[in-house]
């Protein structure tokens, strides 16, 4: 396990988020009322690429250190991006600076300095929306990352290790994704295999279970396949885990059992942070 390749314009790496756009993504998070797991999913992706790219600006402006890619799959399966990237594949972070498909204005509460919180008016752009519709092809979801993946690596072959962060909500309806998911962490440059994060959004009263080392305490044989896919978190995401509060152990993995959205978008910062930023 290397995982210190530098990550450059000269040598940038990739993320592919692989988005479980199926119909069960209209049902709210953990079976109750509220946010539907589609609307807070995309937000919190929308969210995260935008820190992506204030993470790469500079003065001179944004540095191509990422390639990003964004797979939905339901109805169809391929690229989620809108507006002016729609039908792209890995697209360099400038490029999604540049191109959100549009951007809202909302409401944040922000300190008033007084120990209080005002709403204050925030631009939110957004590349994807929400979709909830029809199956779940994960295998052919997973396969079309690989294939990404096997491209970029190709042009790239010392780069730190590409990382896929899937979230899904339910069982594959094309076969069994397990071979298609080694395929993806069977990929690997110089610096070690690409890292698969697998976050799993679940409507049952379970409680939630992030960065285990064991599948023994997982209700399924769904869940287990999830766990046993996932990569295994590097020493650097280890220490963001217990950061943010956890205490995952040796041979803890990038999974996510049953998650609320606050869960989702804590794992999405683990998998995204990268030690050697240059």
């Amino acid at each position: 396990m290397s995982y210190s390749a530098e990550i450059s314009r000269t040598n940038p790496s990739c993320f592919i988020f692989v988005i479980d756009q199926s119909g069960s993504m209209a049902d709210p998070f953990g079976g109750q009322a509220g946010k539907r797991k589609a609307d807070g999913v995309t937000d919190a992706l929308n969210r995260l690429l935008q820190n992506l790219v204030i993470k790469c600006a500079k003065t001179e402006g944004v540095r191509d250190y990422y390639h990003i890619g964004v797979i939905g799959y339901g109805a169809n399966v391929g690229p989620a991006w809108l507006g002016a990237l729609a039908g792209s594949e890995l697209v360099p972070i400038s490029q999604v600076a540049a191109n959100p498909a549009r951007i809202e204005e909302r409401a944040k509460k922000v300190d008033d300095g007084a120990g209080g919180l005002i709403e204050q008016k925030v631009k939110f752009p957004l590349w994807v929306e929400p979709v909830a519709n029809q199956g779940t092809p994960m295998v052919r979801a997973m396969t079309m990352a690989a294939d990404m993946l096997n491209s970029f690596v190709a042009a790239h072959p010392d780069c730190f290790p590409p990382i896929v962060i899937h979230i899904t909500d339910g069982e594959s309806t094309d076969g069994d994704p397990t071979q298609a998911m080694q395929m993806v962490t069977r990929i690997a440059s110089s610096d070690g295999n690409a890292l698969l994060f697998n976050v799993h959004l679940s409507s049952n009263a379970n409680a939630p279970l992030a960065y285990p080392d064991s599948a023994a305490n997982l209700p399924d044989q769904y869940a287990k396949l999830l766990f046993e896919t996932a990569s295994e978190l590097t020493p650097f995401m280890l220490g963001i885990a217990q950061e943010q509060g956890y205490d995952p152990q040796p041979g803890a993995r990038g999974f996510v059992f049953n998650g609320d959205l606050a869960l989702v978008v804590q794992s999405l910062d683990i998998g995204t942070r990268p030690s050697n930023l240059r």
